[in-house]
């Protein structure tokens, strides 16, 4: 029997108790051929039927409808009463002005509405009391026209006796001046009702100015309160307040910014695909989120709209492509992603944050035949 020499001492025979052979190198590559080729298989199905519809961006950020706090009224900030930070709601109180200079605004402006009122009921009473003279006129004429009938039929009585002898012709001259007189009193008591009568048209033209001023004077009242209510400036929407620069003894004018409220409640992702991106994009596609301040999680969303165009038709200096020297650059089109996720993590998302967007297009992959077949010429 053949043995070998181990340890100091002892022999151990060589087929018993020997450790299993290993693999050898080209067994191992071959494995690991295999594995790599399975992998390399299933990567390329998944590319097939999931990846190659995926389109990417990084361009991505979350973006919501800030709104700017300013007044509507000047004046020196009296109070303060928010923080930076503070998460304010609709309607709340943010900051007020000095209200003294308002506040007496408005004291006038309803004293003007109380004069105003003074006068119509001025000229209420003189369209009466001018009424009740054009009755007093009317009686006086009425009194003249029946003294007028008496002299005429007196003048008519007399006439014939003193053509007779048997009145004096003295007699007959009295009734005729009697008679011209009440004529002479008709006329002017006719005159006098007409006077009355045209009296009362400018006082009535004078009670709708009086009117006029009075809507004019409550249109004063009312803006001299709107003043006053806007002293105190109060917040649009919820939110959370944020660039806050307004201090107490500040003198602000209408329009100053003194701070923004962010609806930070109500974030929405804005990502700028490239043009070569959006050809199968669709409002409601799925899509998926790796926001970069929460790593390991993948929040979910969908196609909200598209902006009517590229990034450089609404830039401040659009390009000029039809001077110069012109090199195609790949344009890029912002798409509003709506964010679907609890409270919890938009407590965490913030305007501004950079995300990853991977949007699903495979609803939208018969599009390209149906383009074909609408664009088809025979």
């Amino acid at each position: 029997m053949s043995t070998t020499t181990g340890a100091p001492g002892r022999d151990t025979p060589r087929d018993e108790g020997a450790p299993a052979r290993r693999p050898s190198r080209r067994t191992f590559l071959i494995a690991a051929g295999l594995v790599a080729l399975i992998a390399a298989a299933a990567w390329g199905v998944r590319w097939w039927t999931v990846g190659r519809f995926i389109e990417t961006t990084d361009d991505a950020y979350l973006q919501a409808d800030s709104v700017t706090i300013a007044p509507k009224v000047n004046g020196y900030i009296t109070d303060v009463y928010v923080a930076d930070n503070q998460t304010v709601k609709a309607g709340d109180a943010l900051v007020k002005l000095d209200t003294r200079q308002y506040q007496v605004a408005l004291d006038q402006a309803l004293a003007t509405v109380d004069a105003r009122g003074a006068d119509i009921q001025h000229a209420r009473a003189q369209i009466e009391q001018q009424r009740a003279n054009i009755a007093q006129s009317e009686a006086q004429q009425q009194v003249a026209r029946v003294s007028l009938r008496h002299a005429n039929d007196e003048v008519a009585r007399y006439a014939p006796l003193a053509a007779t002898g048997a009145e004096t012709a003295e007699r007959l001259a009295e009734l005729k001046s009697t008679r011209d007189q009440a004529q002479a009193t008709l006329a002017a008591d006719a005159a006098a009702a007409q006077a009355a009568r045209t009296q009362v048209a400018a006082l009535e033209a004078e009670l709708s100015q009086a009117n006029a001023q009075l809507e004019a004077a409550r249109a004063n009242a009312a803006q001299a309160k709107l003043d006053l209510e806007n002293t105190v400036v109060r917040s649009a929407l919820a939110g959370r307040v944020g660039d806050r620069s307004v201090r107490v003894g500040q003198y602000v004018q209408p329009g100053t910014r003194m701070m923004t409220v962010v609806p930070v409640q109500s974030t929405y992702l804005e990502a700028n695909f490239k043009e070569t991106q959006i050809g199968r994009m669709r409002i409601g596609q799925p899509v998926e989120l790796r926001v970069d301040a929460l790593p390991g999680h993948t929040l979910h969303g969908v196609v909200d709209s598209f902006s009517p165009g590229t990034g450089a038709q609404f830039a401040l200096l659009p390009p000029e492509n039809a001077t110069g020297n012109f090199t195609k650059i790949v344009q890029r089109v912002p798409v509003r992603i709506r964010i679907d996720t609890g409270p919890e993590t938009r407590a965490v998302l913030l305007p501004g944050m950079s995300v990853t967007v991977d949007v699903d297009t495979r609803s939208a992959r018969a599009l390209d035949d149906r383009i074909d077949a609408e664009n088809h010429r025979g």
